[in-house]
C-alpha cells in the first residue's frame, strides 16, 4: 500500500444496493490493506429524488453520477462506487473510471408473485419497469402485455409488486443477488441483451491521484474490464442513454471476446442487432465497429425518429 495514503473515503448513493455495493469495495480494501481507513460518504442524488418520472424524462443516468463527483471535486471523499451501467459513457476528463473486481450475472431478472415466466404471463398483464431498453426488447416479444413505469430503489419496487400493483417487474440479477434477494428471481430473461455493463462495479477518483490508481490495479479483473471497455465503446458511438433503448454484452474467453449489441425504438416496432467478436486487447475497437455497424443497418434512423420524437 501507498504509505502516503491512510484513508479513502467513499462518496456513495444512500440506497440500499448503492450502500451494500460501497460495503462490499470498503471491506475488499480493508481485506487487502488493513491498516487503510475505509469510511463511506453517503449522499442522495437527484436520481434518488425524483421518483414521479422516468430517468429519460429528467435528464438520464448521469442524475445517479453528478453529486458523487461533485464530491470528489471538493475533496470530500477520495473515490466513487457506482454501478457501471449508471454511469454515462463520457465522463468529465478529470476522472478516471476503472472497474472494480469481477462481473456479477448481467442478465435482467423476471420476478413475480404468481408466474413462473414471461411467456406465462396473460394477455394485458401489466409489467413494470424504468427501463425504456427491457421495454423494447420485451414490448417485441410480448406485444400483448401491457408495461408501466416503475421506480424507486429495489426494496420500493418489490414492495409495489407484492402490494398487487403489478403482475411482474422486471429488475437487474445482479442488483437482487447483492442484496440478497436471489430467491425472488422467477427467471432470468435470456431473450433481452442486458445494459451496458450491467452487473459491473466501478470506481470514479481523479485522475491525477495516481496513489488510488496503484491502491486498485489488484481489484480489476482482465476479463470485466475487457468487457466493459468493449461494451461501452458501443455505447459512445450510438449514444447509450437513458433516451435511447441501447443494450450490449460481451462475452470473454481467455483473451478473446464475442460482442453483441442492439439498438431499437421504444415501442419495440423495429430493433436493430448485430455480434462482432475479436481480441481482448482491441476491446475499444470492437465496440466501436459493433456500434457504427448497428447505425449503418438501421440504427442511425432509429436515433432520427428519436430526435424527432423528442424535438
Amino acid at each position: 500500500m501507498d504509505p502516503r495514503v491512510s484513508a479513502l473515503r467513499i462518496a456513495t448513493r444512500e440506497s440500499r444496493l448503492a450502500l451494500t455495493q460501497s460495503e462490499m469495495v470498503s471491506a475488499a480494501l480493508k481485506g487487502r490493506y488493513p491498516d487503510l481507513d475505509v469510511p463511506l460518504v453517503g449522499m442522495t442524488t437527484k436520481g434518488d429524488r425524483v421518483l414521479d418520472r422516468p430517468l429519460s424524462q429528467v435528464g438520464g443516468k448521469g442524475l445517479f453520477v453528478k453529486e458523487l463527483e461533485v464530491a470528489l471535486e471538493e475533496g470530500r471523499a477520495d473515490i466513487a462506487v457506482h454501478s457501471m451501467k449508471d454511469v454515462p459513457m463520457e465522463i468529465p476528463p478529470q476522472f478516471e473510471l476503472v472497474t472494480f473486481g469481477e462481473r456479477e450475472e448481467p442478465q435482467d431478472a423476471f420476478v413475480s408473485n404468481r408466474f413462473d415466466s414471461m411467456a406465462a404471463l396473460p394477455r394485458g398483464a401489466v409489467v413494470g419497469t424504468s427501463s425504456l431498453r427491457r421495454e423494447c426488447q420485451l414490448r417485441a416479444l410480448y406485444p400483448s402485455l401491457q408495461f408501466r413505469a416503475l421506480r424507486g430503489n429495489v426494496n420500493t419496487r418489490l414492495a409495489k409488486l407484492d402490494a398487487g400493483d403489478y403482475d411482474a417487474i422486471i429488475l437487474a440479477v445482479a442488483g437482487l443477488k447483492r442484496l440478497g434477494f436471489a430467491s425472488r428471481i422467477r427467471a432470468t430473461l435470456g431473450e433481452t441483451i442486458p445494459a451496458i455493463a450491467q452487473g459491473i462495479l466501478a470506481i470514479e477518483f481523479k485522475r491525477e491521484r495516481g496513489d488510488i490508481a496503484r491502491l486498485l490495479e489488484p481489484f480489476v479483473h482482465a476479463p470485466t474490464s475487457c468487457a466493459a471497455r468493449a461494451e461501452r465503446a458501443l455505447g459512445l458511438v450510438v449514444e447509450g442513454s437513458c433516451e435511447v433503448p441501447v443494450g450490449a454484452i460481451a462475452q470473454v474467453n481467455g483473451e478473446s471476446l464475442q460482442l453483441e449489441g442492439f439498438i431499437g425504438l421504444p415501442d419495440g416496432t423495429r430493433i436493430v442487432r448485430e455480434r462482432a467478436g475479436g481480441a481482448c486487447r482491441d476491446a475499444e475497437a470492437i465496440g466501436r465497429a459493433l456500434g457504427e455497424k448497428l447505425l449503418a443497418a438501421g440504427g442511425r434512423e432509429i436515433l432520427r425518429q428519436l430526435s424527432r420524437v423528442a424535438s
